[in-house]
């Protein structure tokens, strides 16, 4: 039994430090929010607009996704759908594997199940986590997953880090002029980009809330229907209080 458990853990070791980010390294925290329609739809805009040209999401389709977020089919196929794919299909992409191979020498993951593999956690830092590397052929590098075959398709929106950012870091403010002393992130930047750290940061959060919506779509339905089952139940609690009051009243 003993040996059972032993091995039983080290099959599932790896797994657990590859959703934790690996042992060591800090990561930011963030709570997905899948009560939040406006976050998950902006990050269904920047998965559609910045992730599916190399990463599908097979395992979902868009009308699903269109029902649970909220978006009118047509608006959704006019605006989210750019491969010609009809609304009724599952997420994939036109990029043939064999390709992208070649291109950045492993395909690009399916990010359908991405954010239970990883963890939210992970993703949050993962995307803030580009500083510029000469040394590396797309010329970034990541602290989260160092060494990392992505470019940083995100820069236009971040800019690009000078120096490597730290992350799990505890803010901290100078208690007399409220400036900034400690926090995680990238400080200084080789290039700016569109957004302000903290509009970056807040973009992030709505990637990754859409990317844990669609590790477990769900959710979103369990917690819709969790209301009316407890609004059920204490309704019918009543009469099970005056039922059980009845039986009883013999007794006593």
């Amino acid at each position: 039994m003993k040996k059972f458990i032993t091995a039983l853990a080290f099959v599932f070791a790896p797994v657990l430090a590859m959703a934790a980010g690996g042992p060591g390294i800090p990561l930011d925290h963030m709570k997905p929010d899948l009560e939040d329609r406006a976050s998950l739809q902006r990050g269904a805009a920047l998965a559609t607009n910045y992730c599916m040209g190399c990463h599908s999401f097979k395992f979902a389709r868009y009308e699903r996704v269109a029902t649970d977020l909220g978006i009118p089919n047509d608006l959704y196929e006019k605006n989210l759908i750019f491969t010609g794919a009809k609304i009724g299909e599952l997420m994939h992409i036109s990029m043939d594997s064999a390709d992208a191979k070649g291109w950045f020498g492993n395909p690009p993951p399916d990010l359908s199940l991405e954010a239970r593999l990883r963890g939210t956690d992970w993703l949050y830092s993962y995307l803030r986590a580009f500083y510029v590397d000469d040394s590396r052929p797309y010329g970034v590098n990541n602290t989260i997953f160092p060494d990392v075959g992505m470019p940083h398709v995100l820069a236009d929106l971040q800019g690009v880090c000078a120096e490597q950012p730290h992350f799990g870091v505890e803010p901290q403010y100078d208690p007399l002029s409220g400036r900034e002393l400690t926090s995680s992130g990238c400080k200084e930047y080789a290039v700016k980009g569109s957004l302000s750290p903290e509009e970056y940061d807040k973009a992030m959060y709505d990637l990754v809330n859409f990317l844990a919506y669609m590790g477990e779509p769900s959710k979103l339905e369990s917690h819709r229907l969790g209301k009316y089952v407890l609004a059920f139940l204490a309704f019918l609690f009543i009469f099970v209080y005056f039922l059980n009051r009845e039986y009883w009243k013999d007794v006593h």
